[in-house]
């Protein structure tokens, strides 16, 4: 039995602890594991752990249910992604409160060149059901990633588009694999894994979809993804929720203006007239903003055999030793340079041809 997954598993079932705490307590314990063992004056000294958390660690019987889901996940072929995993989403894996555990029915690469976000009203209109099916068509010469969140309306349309098209889909529930929410789409939950999608959750089995669980997946879809897509929305709703977090994630936001006085536009239209949202008409609207039309690498390439690298350039070049894209965050923490030498060298690298930026404080290299 691995004891990391076991231990990990454990820690997401204590209360009060939560995933930003459950990292920091990880990192100052040196595992999962060790958290458990950890000496209780010791865990004190962890900023923002306080005796209540310390408490709910110590007293806490959560190993033998975690025991029961390790169970579980082996019964029904659930694969279990853990934060420091190099299977785990790594545009999530940079988000300060990702979970530190997601279950995946299906298995799909999550980390490919391009993913998106399709988000929407459940109430869906027959205009936005022709938006929905009409971008993902076009998108599909792109070979994104597609991620929503399986409920009725935008969702839905958003899954079904992309096995149409070909393209690989992956749905994040807000409750544990023991069901799907909602039952209207539990066929449409299996076509999706049969066709080299997933299914993700956070949450273990028995955990039903209650209401606080729903802005928890949208962290999850906002989190994954390199650009959010909003179809259709009313003035509030679960589609601005997760827009509101994606532009929290410096994730770019799209949203199609819709027809003024409609109900299911009015989200939308406020979210580009407040600049939260780009407009959206196209495609081509998303390529130029992500910057996927770019065709540099050739040109990158034949400049990077004959410059030389300074050992700074060095260190921040090793940080893109086995990704194409890295977030500014792990520039910085990887070289240890301040953040105004890590500036001055991405600029110099940048006009050199050898990275260009993306939105979202990352760097591509070419």
């Amino acid at each position: 039995m691995n004891n990391q997954l076991l231990y990990g598993i454990a820690l997401t079932m204590v209360p009060g602890v939560g995933d930003v705490n459950a990292k920091k307590l990880i990192a100052y314990c040196g595992g999962a594991e060790a958290v458990f063992r950890e000496k209780r004056k010791n865990l004190l000294h962890i900023s923002g752990i306080g005796e209540r958390t310390i408490e709910s660690i110590v007293s806490q019987n959560v190993l033998s249910r975690a025991e029961k889901e390790l169970h579980f996940i082996e019964r029904n072929n659930i694969k279990v992604l853990y934060y420091l995993n190099p299977d785990y989403p790594k545009r999530l894996q940079h988000c300060y409160d990702s979970p530190i555990i997601l279950y995946s029915k299906g298995f799909s690469d999550l980390n490919v060149d391009k993913v998106v976000g399709v988000v929407g009203t459940r109430n869906i209109t027959e205009y936005g059901k022709t938006l929905t099916e009409r971008i993902v068509s076009q998108l599909s010469s792109d070979n994104v990633l597609v991620v929503s969140g399986l409920a009725y309306g935008v969702d839905t349309f958003a899954h079904n588009a992309a096995l149409k098209n070909n393209l690989v889909t992956a749905a994040v529930l807000a409750h544990g694999f023991q069901t799907i929410y909602p039952p209207a789409n539990l066929n449409l939950a299996r076509k999706i894994v049969d066709s080299g999608g997933c299914l993700l959750t956070e949450h273990i089995s028995g955990v039903e979809p209650d209401r606080e669980n729903f802005p928890k997946r949208n962290r999850v879809v906002a989190g994954m993804i390199d650009c959010l897509i909003v179809v259709e929305s009313a003035s509030k709703g679960g589609a601005l929720i997760t827009a509101e977090i994606a532009n929290t994630y410096d994730r770019e936001v799209f949203a199609f203006p819709g027809r003024v006085g409609d109900a299911y536009s009015e989200g939308c239209i406020k979210m580009i007239k407040d600049n939260k949202a780009n407009i959206l008409t196209d495609a081509e609207d998303i390529r130029n903003v992500m910057r996927w039309a770019d065709d540099k690498r050739h040109v990158a390439k034949q400049m990077r055999m004959f410059r030389d690298f300074s050992p700074e350039e060095l260190k921040v070049m090793e940080v893109f030793e086995n990704e194409d894209i890295v977030y500014l965050d792990k520039i910085i923490t990887n070289t240890m340079l301040s953040p105004t030498k890590i500036a001055s060298i991405l600029l110099s690298l940048e006009f050199d041809g050898v990275l260009t930026a993306l939105p979202g404080k990352r760097y591509q290299k070419l």
